[in-house]
Protein backbone atom coordinates (compact mmCIF):
# COMPACT_ATOMS: atom_id res chain seq x y z
CA UNK A 1 0.00 0.00 0.00
CA UNK A 2 2.69 2.83 0.69
CA UNK A 3 4.80 1.86 -2.40
CA UNK A 4 1.52 2.44 -4.86
CA UNK A 5 1.04 5.30 -2.97
CA UNK A 6 4.42 6.45 -2.95
CA UNK A 7 4.26 5.69 -6.63
CA UNK A 8 1.48 7.50 -7.20
CA UNK A 9 2.60 10.86 -5.51
CA UNK A 10 5.46 10.43 -8.13
CA UNK A 11 3.75 10.21 -11.00
CA UNK A 12 1.23 12.83 -10.17
CA UNK A 13 4.75 15.05 -8.65
CA UNK A 14 6.21 14.73 -12.44
CA UNK A 15 2.88 15.35 -14.27
CA UNK A 16 2.53 18.62 -12.33
CA UNK A 17 6.11 19.73 -13.12
CA UNK A 18 6.00 19.04 -16.78
CA UNK A 19 2.54 20.51 -17.27
CA UNK A 20 3.86 23.77 -15.04
CA UNK A 21 7.08 24.10 -17.29
CA UNK A 22 5.37 23.83 -20.47
CA UNK A 23 2.37 26.09 -19.31
CA UNK A 24 1.21 28.61 -22.24
CA UNK A 25 1.40 25.85 -24.50
CA UNK A 26 -1.28 25.15 -26.62
CA UNK A 27 -1.86 21.96 -25.06
CA UNK A 28 -0.17 19.41 -22.47
CA UNK A 29 -1.83 16.14 -22.23
CA UNK A 30 -1.33 12.98 -20.06
CA UNK A 31 -1.55 9.55 -21.48
CA UNK A 32 -2.19 6.51 -19.56
CA UNK A 33 -0.34 4.02 -20.53
CA UNK A 34 -0.76 0.33 -19.99
CA UNK A 35 2.18 -1.42 -21.26
CA UNK A 36 -0.28 -4.87 -21.59
CA UNK A 37 -0.47 -8.60 -20.07
CA UNK A 38 3.35 -9.82 -18.67
CA UNK A 39 4.58 -6.49 -18.77
CA UNK A 40 2.18 -4.11 -16.81
CA UNK A 41 3.97 -4.75 -13.88
CA UNK A 42 6.96 -3.56 -14.96
CA UNK A 43 6.03 0.22 -14.58
CA UNK A 44 2.44 0.41 -13.10
CA UNK A 45 0.64 3.56 -13.36
CA UNK A 46 3.06 4.84 -16.42
CA UNK A 47 1.78 7.75 -17.86
CA UNK A 48 3.45 9.85 -20.87
CA UNK A 49 2.45 13.84 -20.71
CA UNK A 50 2.43 15.49 -23.92
CA UNK A 51 3.04 19.39 -24.68
CA UNK A 52 2.18 20.86 -27.70
CA UNK A 53 4.81 23.49 -29.52
CA UNK A 54 4.80 26.46 -27.80
CA UNK A 55 6.75 29.11 -25.77
CA UNK A 56 9.58 27.00 -24.68
CA UNK A 57 10.09 24.70 -27.11
CA UNK A 58 9.18 24.54 -31.09
CA UNK A 59 8.62 21.26 -31.30
CA UNK A 60 6.13 18.27 -29.57
CA UNK A 61 7.86 16.98 -26.13
CA UNK A 62 6.75 13.80 -24.64
CA UNK A 63 7.67 12.89 -21.05
CA UNK A 64 7.26 9.98 -18.76
CA UNK A 65 5.76 9.74 -15.42
CA UNK A 66 6.08 6.64 -13.46
CA UNK A 67 9.65 5.58 -14.44
CA UNK A 68 10.85 7.02 -11.31
CA UNK A 69 9.47 3.90 -8.98
CA UNK A 70 10.72 1.85 -10.93
CA UNK A 71 14.54 2.35 -10.11
CA UNK A 72 14.62 4.97 -7.52
CA UNK A 73 17.39 5.03 -5.37
CA UNK A 74 17.08 6.87 -1.97
CA UNK A 75 14.45 9.22 -3.35
CA UNK A 76 16.40 9.90 -6.77
CA UNK A 77 15.37 8.43 -9.82
CA UNK A 78 14.91 9.16 -13.76
CA UNK A 79 12.11 9.43 -16.19
CA UNK A 80 12.51 10.52 -19.91
CA UNK A 81 11.90 13.41 -22.40
CA UNK A 82 11.60 12.94 -26.31
CA UNK A 83 11.10 15.37 -28.89
CA UNK A 84 9.40 15.28 -31.73
CA UNK A 85 7.95 17.15 -34.94
CA UNK A 86 4.62 16.55 -34.94
CA UNK A 87 2.14 15.35 -32.27
CA UNK A 88 1.35 11.85 -32.92
CA UNK A 89 0.81 8.46 -30.76
CA UNK A 90 3.23 6.53 -31.69
CA UNK A 91 5.77 8.96 -29.81
CA UNK A 92 3.85 7.95 -26.94
CA UNK A 93 4.42 4.64 -27.84
CA UNK A 94 7.96 5.12 -28.10
CA UNK A 95 8.04 6.35 -24.37
CA UNK A 96 6.71 3.32 -23.45
CA UNK A 97 9.16 1.09 -24.84
CA UNK A 98 11.95 3.59 -22.98
CA UNK A 99 9.96 3.16 -19.74
CA UNK A 100 10.06 -0.67 -20.14
CA UNK A 101 13.21 -1.35 -21.57
CA UNK A 102 14.64 0.87 -18.14
CA UNK A 103 12.86 -0.77 -15.40
CA UNK A 104 14.66 -3.94 -17.02
CA UNK A 105 18.04 -2.15 -18.22
CA UNK A 106 18.18 0.19 -15.69
CA UNK A 107 18.96 3.53 -18.19
CA UNK A 108 21.13 6.39 -17.25
CA UNK A 109 22.95 9.21 -18.33
CA UNK A 110 25.23 8.49 -21.50
CA UNK A 111 23.11 4.89 -21.75
CA UNK A 112 21.84 3.87 -25.14
CA UNK A 113 19.07 1.65 -26.17
CA UNK A 114 18.38 -0.02 -29.47
CA UNK A 115 14.62 0.64 -30.96
CA UNK A 116 14.46 -1.91 -33.18
CA UNK A 117 13.17 0.59 -35.83
CA UNK A 118 13.48 4.01 -37.43
CA UNK A 119 11.94 6.09 -34.97
CA UNK A 120 10.24 8.00 -37.66
CA UNK A 121 9.64 6.42 -41.04
CA UNK A 122 12.56 7.00 -43.31
CA UNK A 123 14.60 7.85 -40.32
CA UNK A 124 18.12 6.30 -40.18
CA UNK A 125 17.94 6.91 -36.58
CA UNK A 126 17.08 3.73 -34.91
CA UNK A 127 18.36 4.29 -31.13
CA UNK A 128 18.37 6.71 -28.43
CA UNK A 129 21.01 8.35 -26.85
CA UNK A 130 20.28 9.07 -22.72
CA UNK A 131 21.83 12.97 -22.78
CA UNK A 132 21.46 16.19 -20.92
CA UNK A 133 17.67 17.72 -21.98
CA UNK A 134 20.12 20.48 -23.62
CA UNK A 135 16.50 21.72 -25.56
CA UNK A 136 14.78 22.35 -22.18
CA UNK A 137 17.55 23.11 -19.81
CA UNK A 138 17.89 22.33 -16.00
CA UNK A 139 14.55 23.64 -15.06
CA UNK A 140 12.98 20.84 -16.85
CA UNK A 141 15.63 18.28 -15.56
CA UNK A 142 15.22 18.79 -11.89
CA UNK A 143 11.92 17.48 -10.55
CA UNK A 144 11.35 17.74 -6.93
CA UNK A 145 8.99 15.09 -5.24
CA UNK A 146 7.69 14.84 -2.07
CA UNK A 147 10.41 12.26 -1.01
CA UNK A 148 13.31 13.54 -3.69
CA UNK A 149 13.24 14.15 -7.20
CA UNK A 150 13.00 12.92 -10.41
CA UNK A 151 16.07 13.75 -12.85
CA UNK A 152 14.42 13.83 -16.56
CA UNK A 153 16.67 12.91 -19.27
CA UNK A 154 16.53 13.19 -22.82
CA UNK A 155 15.97 10.24 -25.00
CA UNK A 156 17.88 11.46 -28.50
CA UNK A 157 17.12 9.58 -31.55
CA UNK A 158 20.90 8.41 -32.91
CA UNK A 159 21.99 6.54 -35.92
CA UNK A 160 23.54 2.54 -34.90
CA UNK A 161 27.19 4.43 -36.04
CA UNK A 162 26.94 7.25 -33.83
CA UNK A 163 26.76 4.87 -31.18
CA UNK A 164 29.46 2.81 -32.78
CA UNK A 165 31.44 6.20 -32.38
CA UNK A 166 30.48 6.87 -29.28
CA UNK A 167 31.81 3.60 -27.87
CA UNK A 168 34.78 4.36 -29.57
CA UNK A 169 35.71 7.92 -28.86
CA UNK A 170 33.27 8.61 -25.92
CA UNK A 171 29.55 10.40 -25.29
CA UNK A 172 31.71 13.69 -25.18
CA UNK A 173 33.37 13.51 -28.71
CA UNK A 174 29.45 12.30 -30.18
CA UNK A 175 28.19 15.52 -28.54
CA UNK A 176 30.84 17.65 -29.98
CA UNK A 177 30.29 15.76 -32.96
CA UNK A 178 26.44 16.88 -32.91
CA UNK A 179 27.29 20.54 -32.03
CA UNK A 180 30.04 21.02 -34.85
CA UNK A 181 27.08 19.35 -37.31
CA UNK A 182 24.42 21.72 -35.34
CA UNK A 183 22.03 19.05 -35.54
CA UNK A 184 18.08 19.38 -35.20
CA UNK A 185 17.38 16.53 -33.00
CA UNK A 186 13.58 16.56 -34.50
CA UNK A 187 14.21 16.42 -37.71
CA UNK A 188 13.75 12.17 -38.81
CA UNK A 189 15.62 13.31 -42.33
CA UNK A 190 19.25 14.22 -40.62
CA UNK A 191 22.15 12.73 -41.76
CA UNK A 192 24.53 10.78 -39.62
CA UNK A 193 27.45 13.05 -37.67
CA UNK A 194 29.89 10.28 -38.53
Amino acid sequence: MFIAKRRQQAIAGVESHVRDFFAGHGQVQAHDYDLGPGRREAVPGLRVIAASPGPRANAWTYVTAGCWSMVEKNGHGLEFALTAPAGDVSFVDLLAKIAYYHAGHHLDLEHSMPIGEPWMPGSSCDHLLISLPYMHGPDLERCPLPNGHARILWALPVTAAEIAYRREHGHEALEQLFDEHEIEPTDPKRASVV
